[in-house]
Formats: C-alpha cells, sequence, structure tokens
C-alpha cells in the first residue's frame, strides 16, 4: 500500500468541460475534480436547501464531518514545524492533568497514537464534551477506553473521542483557540475560507450554508435555525451561549474537530492540492512531510487486529489510503489506484477527500441524504451510491 507515495508527480492531461446538472430534485451533490495546478468542478446537483429553493453551488460550505481529522492532523503537524508540539510526547504535559488508560496506567498517550486511533479510546461513553462540562472528567469514565494493550500498541479502533484531546492539547501548546489556529495554521496559508461550527465564517458564507437532509427527508443539520446568530456550539445546561471566557486547552470539543468543519469543495479541493503537490509547496516542511508519509506507510502493515480488519486500509495521521488488497479492500474507485485521504459520513451525508499519486489527480466531493451507516463504522466503499458517483466523476475525467 501506498506503494507510490514519494513517486515523482507529473502533471494531468486538461478535465473536460463542466457537465450540465440534472434536475434539481436529486439529493445535493457537488464532485470537484484537482490536480497540482487546477481544480474542476465536475457534478452539481440539487438544491442547497428545499425550502427556499435555492440551487447549489460548488463552493458553497457544508459540513465534511470526519474529513475534519485530516485538517486537524495537518494543523497539528504545522505546529510541529513550529516546535510547539512532538508528536511522540506524552499528551499530558500538554494538557496539565494526566491522561491514562485505567487498564494500562503506566503507558503514555501522545498525539501520533491519538491521530492514529491507537490510544485504546472507545466512543462508548460519547464524545461531544459541552460548553461548561470536563474533559478530564470525560476521560476519567472507564467506558472512555478499552483493554486492547497500551496506547500506541491498542489495536485500532475509530475513536471520534481522540479528536477533543487533540485539539485542546494543540490549543494548550499553542495558547491559541482551536479554531484559530486551523484558520492560522491551514485555511489563511492555501487561500481557503473555511470554519468550524460556523465560526469564523461570515455572514455572506452563512447564506449560502448547504442544508443536510437525511435519506427519509427530514433535515438533519445546518437548517437556516442552525446557523448564527443562534447558537452553533453544544453547550451544557445552564451554561450561555459565549466563547469570550473559554480558556484555550480546557475543551476544544465544543469545536467539534472530529467533524464540525465547513467548507466548500472548491475549498477543500486546495487542501488536497496542497498535500498532492507537498513537494514542491512547501505547505508542510520536509520534516513535517515525513511524519505524514511515514505513518501512512507504517499502518500498511495491520494485521487482522488492526485497521484492516476494521475495513480501513490502514490509517496513519488524520489519513487512510483505499486500495483492492488482501485483507483490505476498501476500494472506493474500483480502479486499482491506490489513493490517499479521508471519507466522511454523519447527518445523511457522504463526503471524500481522494487523491491518487498514481496518476496524480483528485476528487473533493459530498452527497446527501444517504442511509445510516450499517455498523459502527462506514467504510469509503460502503455506500452503493458513493461508489456510483465516483465511477461517473471517472468516467468524466477520461478514466
Amino acid at each position: 500500500m501506498i506503494r507510490r507515495l514519494v513517486a515523482t508527480l507529473a502533471l494531468l492531461a486538461p478535465l473536460p468541460a463542466l457537465a450540465a446538472p440534472p434536475p434539481a430534485t436529486v439529493p445535493a451533490t457537488v464532485v470537484v475534480a484537482f490536480d497540482r495546478d487546477g481544480i474542476r468542478p465536475l457534478i452539481i446537483e440539487g438544491l442547497a436547501n428545499k425550502e427556499t429553493g435555492r440551487a447549489l453551488e460548488a463552493n458553497d460550505p457544508v459540513r465534511i464531518a470526519s474529513i475534519s481529522k485530516l485538517i486537524m492532523a495537518l494543523t497539528a503537524l504545522k505546529l510541529v514545524d513550529e516546535g510547539k508540539v512532538d508528536l511522540g510526547r506524552d499528551v499530558s504535559d500538554y494538557l496539565g492533568w494526566k491522561l491514562r488508560s485505567p487498564f494500562h496506567p503506566d503507558a503514555p498517550v501522545t498525539l501520533a497514537h491519538l491521530l492514529s486511533h491507537r490510544a485504546g479510546l472507545s466512543d462508548k461513553a460519547g464524545y461531544i464534551i459541552p460548553l461548561g462540562e470536563s474533559l478530564e472528567a470525560k476521560l476519567a469514565d472507564p467506558s472512555a477506553w478499552r483493554d486492547t494493550g497500551p496506547s500506541g500498541e491498542a489495536a485500532f479502533e475509530y475513536a471520534n473521542l481522540g479528536s477533543p484531546l487533540v485539539a485542546t492539547a494543540l490549543e494548550a501548546a499553542s495558547g491559541e483557540r482551536y479554531d484559530r489556529l486551523v484558520e492560522r495554521l491551514v485555511f489563511a496559508p492555501l487561500g481557503v475560507k473555511a470554519c468550524l461550527n460556523w465560526i469564523g465564517c461570515d455572514a455572506a458564507m452563512q447564506a449560502r450554508a448547504v442544508t443536510l437532509y437525511r435519506d427519509t427527508g427530514e433535515v438533519a443539520r445546518d437548517a437556516p435555525e442552525d446557523l448564527p446568530p443562534n447558537c452553533t456550539i453544544p453547550v451544557a445546561e445552564g451554561q450561555p451561549c459565549d466563547l469570550a471566557s473559554y480558556v484555550p486547552g480546557t475543551n476544544a470539543s465544543i469545536f467539534s474537530p472530529q467533524g464540525g468543519v465547513r467548507i466548500g469543495m472548491v475549498d477543500l479541493a486546495k487542501i488536497g492540492q496542497a498535500l498532492l503537490g507537498m513537494e514542491r509547496n512547501g505547505f508542510l516542511s520536509d520534516k513535517a512531510a515525513e511524519l505524514w508519509i511515514y505513518a501512512l506507510i507504517g499502518s500498511a502493515n495491520d494485521d487482522a487486529s488492526g485497521a484492516a480488519a476494521a475495513g480501513f486500509c490502514g490509517y496513519g495521521l488524520g489519513a487512510y489510503g483505499l486500495l483492492d488488497s488482501a485483507p483490505c479492500t476498501d476500494d472506493l474507485f474500483h480502479d486499482g489506484r491506490e489513493r490517499i485521504g479521508h471519507g466522511g459520513e454523519a447527518y445523511g451525508l457522504r463526503s471524500g477527500l481522494w487523491f491518487s499519486i498514481e496518476d496524480n489527480q483528485g476528487f473533493a466531493y459530498f452527497t446527501t441524504e444517504v442511509p445510516p451507516p450499517s455498523g459502527d463504522v462506514e467504510t469509503a466503499a460502503a455506500d452503493p451510491r458513493e461508489a456510483a458517483l465516483m465511477a461517473r466523476a471517472l468516467g468524466m475525467v477520461g478514466q
């Protein structure tokens, strides 16, 4: 897996013209193709909001779900470049309180363990910690952990709970609020307009918000009443919805680092471009790029107790691979090419940011009104409609 990750990148052939959109009765869907030098919307269908009848546009901001974890990992790597964090250091040193599995009290937990879902965490205790509640108290609950080995050696389990820990540690190490860190280190340098839980997105972006609907047609997320000036963060009962007194490094769960990024697909493609062309664009230093690449390569060696058993083709620092090779068969594109990135699933949405080193091409996309997952974690190739959408996109770029 990832055998061509360090290969020399070549330019793509020009993409075809934008396809005419089908009728607006179809679920809201956007697919954008990109290479190192260009971005081209391929598919734009449906309505951004059914009640208003507003047609969807290519870069309308949408909640991208777990692709947010890749953006979190990039933020951590940028802080590595700044010398403010060490991915191998005990995360307790940043948090200011001792984080340990109750089953392995002598095993330090690191950012690398958390970003690769190898810390022994579980989502059974929940992973949303509202403003006014304690992150430390949540992690003191034994049901937030599994006894599958010490941190770093624990069997892979995809756990959203690790994201609030990572984001809080990044805040503590930098002294900056998580949403502002992501803006400074990832969004602004790449010319991206995006935000977390609508904090920092201006009125013009909020007006273009994509409302998410479930497959039943029920509103799931980001209807007009879910947007500012209404509260957009989780808040404990009796707690005012006010970030003015929030202390960075205490509870970054309020920014939903596991899935709360709002971004359009054209802007998401810019992040994909930065990774596809990392050897020449300087977005990550050589040190940070090597950390990211070798975490992916190392994760490909998972055995039956690891990520492959969970349906993932290895999982590095906020990213994983797609391929069709035993013991993993998570091949969303069904063309034999290896791809790197992250998928998302929540609130009736499926999303993805994937790129191939082999053909130097990537896709950023989302589609809505998708049935709920069949298990605890649904991998990239599990939804037939998503696979059909990618087959259609490949046909439009001549593959």
